[in-house]
């Protein structure tokens, strides 16, 4: 029979249904028959499609039930939806296992693993697929139908320690950092306002009555420097002290009285050289300054003590800072402190705390703190507003880890160690000052140490749960001596 005649009985055969028939008696089957009509005759066919494998068929008791429709909707007993159709029953073999290795496949006692290197790990011991305290020597399964996982040499750990797969490791997005020693700071910012310092403020008056006769050309604003004339006075009582002072030359009294009436010493040396009154006395400015008052005005009678100038020195000026209450413990005399102010953009200047006044606000609790800062170009001006960052912490480097490393429960603080081989300890740590991302660690670790600083918490919660699992075990039955 020629090639042609064998194809088209064939697939007449098969059109008639008699596929069952080549397949009972070891003829070729329609897979075999498809292809070399395809390939021998140049027929155009569709290609031949490798049969589907037969699923395995579930195995274990229902755990839940799903929505037939595939939908995340589970139920613990059977149910129906609204159109009265049964819930799919779900059997153990059937549901996702994040618990075990990567590695599906089963390993008896009787394979030992082969580890890098060509040696062999031994196992040791089956433990509960679900993290049940529960163990034995031979390979067996759970209620459900499960496996109990392998536990070889070298894994076995104490109840503080959890052990996760590689592939779950990847999967939670673990991230590690090492733990190092660095300077911790936490810049503190705060509102301040410039103002003089007090201590730099003088006031140009006379100790008697007097008149003022002349009045330089200076005024509020200006900048004078130390000894610059400002104002020339008659002053009646000095003139009777200079007169006495040159009838006796020799009586201490005299010059003593011209003192205490705060004549200059420059003064009183021009009387008894030239033994000549003038009839105004010069008074000069007695610092460099900015002028912040003019009271004296020509002609004027001013009585004894009344202000003529007031005279600032704004080379330094005090930086009133307010800090809230709960900052308080983190701020010292002396720390350097960063002043930014809004009139010159991009410039910053430095001072330092000079004093913490001894008082909270009642209605602001805060604390006002003083700021001594350098002022050397005159640019800064009183009742400026400011920007104070205080740098708080010490520079001295501590041990320190990444903020996202720590696990505050509120009674307790806790890092995970990457003990490596997908091992994390928690391990409760002492705190100590915070900043610029980090933490300091005064108690629990050491520099060089590796911790957990993404998915800690899913991990501190699986230690949480293997430790409150242990703790509902049955404690080990008591083995009598001289008993089996």
């Amino acid at each position: 029979m020629s090639r042609s005649a064998w194809l088209a009985a064939t697939l007449a055969a098969l059109a008639a249904g008699g596929a069952g028939y080549w397949a009972g008696h070891g003829r070729p089957s329609v897979t075999v028959v498809l292809e070399r009509a395809r390939t021998e005759l140049g027929l155009w066919l569709p290609p031949a499609v490798a049969p589907v494998p037969p699923t395995a068929a579930p195995r274990g008791p229902v755990v839940y039930y799903q929505d037939p429709d595939g939908q995340p909707v589970y139920r613990l007993e059977p149910a129906r939806t609204p159109d009265g159709r049964d819930f799919r029953p779900v059997q153990a073999s059937e549901d996702v296992r994040f618990d075990t290795d990567d590695d599906p496949t089963p390993v008896s006692a009787a394979e030992p693993v082969a580890a890098a290197g060509g040696a062999s790990r031994k196992i040791l011991y089956y433990r509960n697929p679900m993290g049940l305290p529960d163990t034995s020597p031979v390979p067996k399964k759970d209620s459900m139908g499960m496996d109990y996982l392998p536990v070889y040499a070298g894994e076995e750990s104490d109840g503080s320690t959890v052990k996760i797969s590689p592939g779950k490791i990847q999967r939670t997005g673990v991230r590690t950092a090492t733990v190092t020693r660095q300077v911790v700071h936490r810049p503190l910012r705060v509102p301040g306002t410039l103002q003089l310092d007090e201590r730099r403020v003088t006031v140009v008056a006379t100790r008697s009555d007097a008149f003022v006769d002349h009045v330089a050309s200076v005024t509020t604003g200006d900048r004078v420097r130390k000894d610059q004339p400002l104002v020339a006075v008659y002053s009646p009582e000095i003139n009777a002290a200079a007169a006495q002072l040159i009838a006796n030359p020799g009586f201490d009294g005299s010059r003593r009285r011209l003192q205490n009436l705060n004549v200059p010493d420059e003064v009183i040396a021009e009387m008894e050289r030239t033994r000549r009154v003038p009839m105004a006395i010069s008074w000069t400015a007695p610092r460099d300054g900015v002028v912040l008052q003019r009271a004296a005005i020509e002609g004027m009678k001013a009585a004894a003590g009344d202000t003529l100038f007031r005279i600032g020195d704004i080379s330094l000026l005090w930086v009133l800072a307010d800090v809230p209450e709960y900052d308080l413990g983190s701020v010292k005399i002396g720390q350097l402190v960063t002043v930014r102010v809004r009139a010159l953009p991009g410039r910053t200047f430095t001072g330092k705390i000079g004093v913490i006044y001894p008082q909270v606000n009642r209605d602001t609790r805060t604390t006002r703190v003083r700021i001594e800062l350098p002022n050397p170009d005159s640019v800064l001006l009183p009742e400026m507003y400011a920007e104070v960052e205080i740098a708080t912490g010490s520079d001295t480097p501590v041990i320190a880890v990444p903020e996202d490393a720590v696990i505050d429960t509120g009674t307790r603080q806790v890092v995970l160690l990457d003990q490596g081989d997908g091992r994390f300890e928690p391990r409760e740590v002492t705190l100590g000052a915070r900043g610029n991302g980090a933490v300091e660690v005064r108690k629990g670790l050491e520099a060089g140490a590796q911790v957990v600083t993404a998915a800690n918490f899913l991990i501190d919660a699986e230690s949480n749960l293997k430790a409150a699992l242990q703790s509902m075990a049955a404690p080990p039955a008591q083995t009598v001596e001289g008993t089996p």
